[in-house]
């Protein structure tokens, strides 16, 4: 183990603290740090401001590695500053002893779901739900609004023993909260082999292998559409969620409930409407910001 290490961070929006994650643990070494905006009651459902920066720190050995790792990180930050201006990075080296003591922070959402890097403390209460998840080579970490609405509709909607169908599965975030929750089965499918990957390294991490089905692919062909799935969620971009309504509504049981979010709030009534054509009622709206998240149910006959 290096005797030295260098510590990056930067802050932004809480809504980049995913692909910001990402690029740091894709390049940093023993995890990454987000740091949210506290003066918010999570008792009472509240969720940091959204208008609050996080800060997102990465480590890197301190190795003939360290030149070329931070050169990829700041190319990515200035990057992703093309969509939003991100600040330079914060350096400070850290001696062995220093890094070992670094706290991974978790993150609350609603009242009962805690997700907890590696590492993390908290004041622990009895009816938390724990998931653990390190920023890995999918995005889902639980700091963007699309991720938490879908937590806490989920909280909802899970019910003991159901079964859940988590589209475009990312990190396993919302497969792992729907066992945590209580469902007896979660099928999990992702175009992309490394969210497949990440989402089974994450269910072996929480000790749930063998509890979900993961594959890669899509709808229509990835899982039977033949209305047998209690719960449906789908944190994915408005174009898919309009694409496949139809098919995501052939995967629901009768009183079956969708939960679908990843889409900017402007373009909620082309979702909405994408569904309701399609033969589901909205029973359910919420924004965070710049971002939507809905609930439907299909329509009786």
């Amino acid at each position: 183990m290096p005797s030295q290490w260098l510590e990056l961070s930067t802050e932004a929006p809480g809504e980049y603290a995913e692909p910001l994650s990402h690029l740091f643990a894709r390049y940093g070494e023993g995890g990454v740090v987000v740091e949210e905006a506290g003066g918010y009651n999570p008792d009472e459902g509240e969720g940091p401001p959204l208008d609050a920066p996080v800060t997102v720190r990465a480590y890197l050995p301190i190795d003939d590695t360290t030149d070329s790792r931070r050169a990829n990180i700041d190319l990515g930050i200035r990057l992703i500053s093309h969509l939003f201006p991100i600040p330079p990075l914060r350096e400070r080296v850290l001696q062995d002893r220093e890094w070992e003591l670094q706290e991974f922070e978790p993150v609350r959402v609603g009242k009962r779901l805690v997700i907890a890097p590696g590492g993390s403390s908290w004041d622990r209460t009895p009816d938390d739900i724990v998931i653990q998840l390190d920023p890995g080579l999918a995005f889902g970490t639980g700091h963007h609004p699309t991720t938490r609405m879908c937590m806490l509709y989920l909280e909802k909607s899970v019910t003991p023993g159901c079964a859940v169908l988590d589209l475009g599965c990312g990190s396993g975030i919302l497969s792992l909260t729907s066992l945590k929750l209580g469902a007896g089965s979660v099928t999990a499918i992702d175009i992309e082999a490394d969210a497949v990957k990440a989402s089974l390294e994450n269910l072996a991490i929480n000790k749930l292998s063998g509890k979900a089905r993961v594959q890669q692919g899509t709808l229509p062909d990835a899982v039977s559409t033949d209305g047998t799935f209690d719960v449906v969620v789908a944190n994915i971009s408005a174009n898919v969620l309009i694409a496949l309504a139809p098919h995501v509504l052939a995967t629901l049981a009768p009183t079956g409930v969708f939960v679908g979010s990843g889409l900017l709030a402007e373009r909620r009534s082309e979702v909405e409407a994408a569904f309701v054509e399609a033969g589901a009622g909205i029973t359910d709206v919420t924004i965070s910001g710049d971002w939507a998240a809905f609930t439907a149910a299909l329509r009786p006959g």
